[in-house]
């Protein structure tokens, strides 16, 4: 029987049919064919192209095994390479997206036989980093890339010179500053003497300029033959000590504030590096169900996260019909309100914050955001991530309020 011609109406049913996976029981990876029923599937392996492909593996099974193998691992490890990068996720995730493919190598043809024994492979063997939950397997890319590699050699080359100019010049103030000490001989402790008089009505003088043991005798002569023809003011020569005092302590903080200012600026450096964690579902938050193994009622769906289980896991609400749903953050985005609305710092410098949407920028995805609570209440912060804040939940009977 001649076939169908190419835009004839049984030749399209034929290609809708086709299009799309199918069972992978029915599916033959020698010679790349998918049967889409089980009676294809046996006149399949009764043909003489079948026959002819099982004597050319029959002849070097090894050759074959490899090649599909090694097939299936690097098409593996370039997927979770471009879509996942060096991020924690799921092995499941990353082998549905794979299989989505439909010209995919599949895991039967290869020297795997399940997943897990492939990502414990992939642990051994370094192409990943492995850990193992009660959620099931989680990988993380190694990337070995050596442009990668030399980013972050020169990165850590960079960050040890910073280090090494900062205890250089903490050395460099801390020799001024004991350089400063001793040139002011603040390094000499005072001494102090008892006022004597040899009677009541002997008026006291008070001398405060430096001198030896010898000129301080001549002095004090000379002020006993002095004493009742001149009369010295105390009140006058301690208000004097008083002020020189201060000018003192004025110059020693002078010299604290440099070092002080240093400090400060490099303080002010450290808090511009904002540090992100990789966990950030918080209680009260909107989300938006962005999986579909839940079904298309929860796709796309949004939900309040009322518990928190573990940093990853959270019981959720939907909006809409009510359900509770426990859900890991990966399966999960968050949510930008509208300008004016309120909404929760769930990562970054304001992790935990509340504030409201001032303005939003599509062009570079970031956002405006008025701080209303925390030690920075009141503070506008510029070029905010879209996934650094979600929108908070309001009840309704809140809002009518």
């Amino acid at each position: 029987m001649p076939k169908h011609g190419f835009l004839t109406p049984k030749a399209i049913a034929n290609r809708i049919k086709a299009k799309g996976l199918q069972k992978l029981r029915w599916y033959c990876q020698m010679c790349q064919k998918q049967c889409r029923d089980e009676n294809g599937f046996k006149c399949h392996l009764t043909s003489e192209s079948h026959q002819r492909q099982l004597l050319l593996f029959a002849e070097n099974e090894e050759e074959f095994l490899d090649a599909f193998s090694s097939g299936f691992l690097d098409d593996f490890m370039e997927l979770l390479r471009r879509r996942f990068g060096t991020r924690r996720v799921h092995c499941n995730i990353v082998y549905n997206e794979y299989i989505s493919d439909r010209d995919h190598t599949h895991m039967n043809s290869t020297k795997w036989e399940t997943l897990t024994e492939f990502v414990k492979w992939l642990g051994r063997e370094g192409y990943c980093t492995v850990d193992h939950t009660e959620k099931g397997w989680f990988i993380t890319y190694i990337d070995r890339d050596p442009e990668a590699v030399r980013r972050q050699q020169e990165s850590a080359k960079k960050k040890k010179m910073e280090r090494d100019d900062e205890e250089r010049i903490q050395k460099f103030i801390e020799k001024q500053v004991e350089r400063g000490h001793s040139s002011s001989g603040l390094s000499n402790d005072p001494q102090y003497t008892e006022l004597q008089r040899e009677n009541d009505s002997q008026k006291i003088t008070l001398s405060l300029a430096a001198s030896s043991s010898s000129g301080s005798s001549t002095q004090a002569t000379e002020s006993n033959e002095k004493r009742d023809s001149v009369a010295v003011n105390p009140l006058k020569e301690l208000s004097g000590s008083a002020s020189s005092k201060k000018e003192h302590k004025k110059e020693h903080k002078k010299r604290k504030t440099a070092l002080e200012e240093i400090m400060e600026e490099e303080r002010k450096k450290k808090a511009k590096l904002e540090t992100k964690k990789d966990n950030w579902l918080m209680e009260g938050i909107v989300v938006k169900v962005v999986t579909k193994r839940l079904g298309e009622k929860f796709f796309k769906k949004k939900g309040v996260v009322q518990e928190l289980r573990d940093p990853y896991t959270a019981v959720v609400k939907m909006i809409d019909s009510g359900a509770k749903i426990k859900m890991d953050q990966i399966h999960v985005e968050t949510v930008i309100p509208a300008i004016g609305r309120k909404l929760l710092f769930v990562n970054g410098r304001y992790c935990g914050s509340r504030g409201r949407l001032e303005a939003l920028d599509e062009e570079t995805g970031t956002l405006r955001v008025l701080v209303e609570s925390g030690p920075n209440k009141g503070k506008v912060v510029e070029k905010v991530a879209y996934e650094d804040v979600s929108k908070l939940y309001i009840a309704p009977s809140d809002s009518e309020r």
